[in-house]
């Protein structure tokens, strides 16, 4: 049984590829729980939130006012937060990845179907802040 409870776990914290832009996990549990998971996380870390945007509701408060009926999110917020040394390393090997920071997660319901994703950033000098996320999405995965 225990062997099945670990295998289960290693499974719900594989990626999802839903397209180049972006590496998504699938959570299994309530918007709530996963915003939750994923602000624990980050501060597991020693790292700070600068700002959690709830973007879900923004486009729901804006839905009629820019002529749409289409509801695209049950929930939907960003946390934005950096990495002092991450960032140093970063922008060390190259001060134009100055672009990439803040660092976002993100955690979206659609239809019942909760998602944590964060951006896919581009091969080489990134590829320290990509690791990051994963560790902090994996960890908030990982119940």
């Amino acid at each position: 049984m225990k062997l099945f409870k670990t295998l289960a776990l290693c499974l719900m914290a594989t990626p999802v590829f839903a397209n180049d832009a972006a590496i998504t996990y699938e959570y299994d549990g309530t918007f709530e729980d996963a915003t939750f998971a994923v602000e624990d996380a980050i501060i597991s870390k020693g790292l700070v939130i600068d700002y959690r945007s709830h973007t879900g509701e923004m486009l729901e408060r804006t839905r009629e006012d820019v002529g749409s009926d289409v509801v695209l999110f049950d929930g939907a917020d960003i946390f934005l937060f950096c990495s002092a040394k991450v960032s140093r390393q970063v922008m060390e090997a190259d001060p134009s990845n100055i672009v990439y920071c803040p660092y976002s997660i993100y955690v979206a319901d659609r239809d019942g179907k909760v998602t944590i994703g964060f951006p896919n950033y581009p091969e080489g000098s990134m590829q320290a802040v990509e690791d990051l996320l994963t560790e902090i999405v994996e960890e908030a995965t990982s119940f």
